[in-house]
Order: C-alpha cells, then sequence, then structure tokens
C-alpha cells in the first residue's frame, strides 16, 4: 500500500484522519502511534503540527516496542482480556487527543469537535473489541481467538492508510464500522449476561450441594 507523498493533508484528510485515529485507538492504540509517526518520519505524509511529535526517534521506539508487546499479549486468550481491562483508561482518552492533535490549538472549536468524536469512537471500538474477545475466549480453542486478534492487526493500518490515500472512503468505513460496532456490542452483551447468569446459577448450585453435604 503506497501512501501519498504530499505537502499537507486537506481539511477531508484531516476529518477522515481524526476519525480514523479515535477509531483505530480504540482497536490497537500503540499500532496507530507507531505507524502515524512512522508515515510523518518517513516524509510520506505533513503530519499535522500536532502530531509530529508522534515521529520523533524516541516516541518511535517507545511506540515500536509497546505494538511488540501488544501484537503477542492480544493472542493469549485471558491475557488479551485483562490488556483490554487496563487499556479502557488510556485508548479512549487517548483516541480523543489524537483526533483533537489533528487540528490544534489554533482551531479550537474544531479540535474540540474532534476531540468527542475521537472520544466516542475510540470507546465504541473499544468496548466492541473487549466484548467480542470476552466472548470468544469462551470457546476452549486457541484459533479463533489469534484470528479476531490478526483481523484487528490489519484494520488498523488498513484504516490509516485509507485515511490518507482515499479519505471520503475512510470516513464511510468508520461511519459503517461505527454503527457495526454499536449492533455487535449489543448483541454481544446480551449474550455475556446470560452467560453470566448461568455461571450463578452453577456456582449457586454447587454452594447448596457442599452446604447439604456437611
Amino acid at each position: 500500500m503506497e501512501l501519498p507523498a504530499v505537502n499537507a493533508l486537506d481539511t477531508t484528510h484531516l476529518i477522515a484522519l481524526a476519525a480514523a485515529l479515535g477509531w483505530a485507538s480504540g482497536l490497537r492504540l500503540y499500532a496507530v502511534l507507531a505507524i502515524t509517526g512512522l508515515v510523518g518520519y518517513a516524509g510520506w505524509v505533513q503530519l499535522p503540527p500536532g502530531l509530529q511529535l508522534l515521529q520523533h526517534p524516541a516516541m518511535l521506539a517507545g511506540s515500536g516496542f509497546m505494538l511488540f508487546v501488544e501484537f503477542f499479549a492480544d493472542k493469549i486468550p485471558g491475557l488479551d482480556s485483562l490488556w483490554d481491562l487496563v487499556h479502557t483508561a488510556v485508548r479512549i482518552p487517548a483516541g480523543a487527543a489524537l483526533a483533537a492533535s489533528v487540528f490544534g490549538a489554533d482551531h479550537a472549536t474544531a479540535a474540540a469537535l474532534a476531540a468527542l468524536l475521537g472520544g466516542t469512537l475510540a470507546a465504541t471500538s473499544h468496548v466492541a473489541k473487549a466484548t467480542t474477545r470476552a466472548a470468544v475466549n469462551t470457546s476452549p480453542e486457541p484459533f479463533s481467538n489469534i484470528g479476531m486478534s490478526l483481523l484487528g492487526d490489519l484494520a488498523v493500518p488498513s484504516m490509516l492508510w485509507l485515511a490518507f490515500e482515499h479519505p471520503v472512503l475512510a470516513i464511510a468505513g468508520v461511519a459503517a464500522a461505527f454503527v457495526g460496532m454499536l449492533i455487535l456490542v449489543w448483541l454481544l452483551s446480551k449474550f455475556l449476561a446470560r452467560l453470566w447468569a448461568r455461571l450463578k446459577m452453577l456456582l449457586g448450585a454447587a454452594s447448596a450441594t457442599a452446604t447439604e453435604s456437611r
């Protein structure tokens, strides 16, 4: 996938980039940081001033290391859900901050709207990812877990590439993903609620049996 060599991003690109950064941060925050920084460092795209910190070598090293750790942590059943739980407090504000940084302090209103958009998209994708992986982890085989993880590994760079190369398609893609993830969260939340209710019943029955046997 060849990225466009442009001097600066126009308004459509900026909107698409803010949406893509917010949405993708909820899935793979460190991939977002590393890929965006690498794009700017390589000179493929002139990043907005608020994002140029990401292309600093020290920042690239840090985000690259965390991307390496997350790549493997996300493929281990159980550990992936723990990783998601810990990063609930990280991904959502990071998605809001990255989206706002696309416009910067010189465009305060646009930056505030972008922060709201980015935070909402990050929260939606993060919750969809966490609930999906929790549901998948109920299966004893590891292959579905790894497959879901690889799907996320592919989705993030693909959406970022679209934001740079085909911004209108990126905006449409994020909008479609947002709606789809809302539906997915609603369906999976009902499944997990039934699973939790069944687990409580089993635990209650086991406790009652243990009490009667005394």
